[in-house]
């Protein structure tokens, strides 16, 4: 089991959150100009890195907050752990 930063309350085990799915995803600013593939794009297509990959998760029995996670892919290790809004930290492909 993973132990999870929130940064708003601390580790905490992994049960305790919810995948949110690949972070810093821009929404298109006006979607009802995309066409179908476009909008196919933005919806389904996500990096599938090896490596240090940005996350969104929500600590639903917690704080019930949204953050963002780098983590391993390859390990499952966590890099970093910071609140949503704030830039990303530098991470070097490991």
């Amino acid at each position: 089991m993973l132990l999870i930063p929130c940064p708003y309350c601390g580790n905490r085990p992994e049960i305790e959150f919810s995948y949110g799915g690949q972070a810093h995803i821009a929404r298109p600013p006006v979607p009802e100009e995309l066409d179908d593939d476009a909008w196919g794009a933005f919806l389904y297509a996500r990096d599938n890195v090896r490596g240090p990959h940005r996350e969104r998760w929500r600590h639903l029995h917690g704080c019930a907050r949204f953050f963002n996670l780098v983590r391993d892919t390859r390990t499952d290790r966590i890099i970093a752990s910071y609140r949503v809004g704030t830039p990303c930290p530098r991470v070097e492909p490991l």
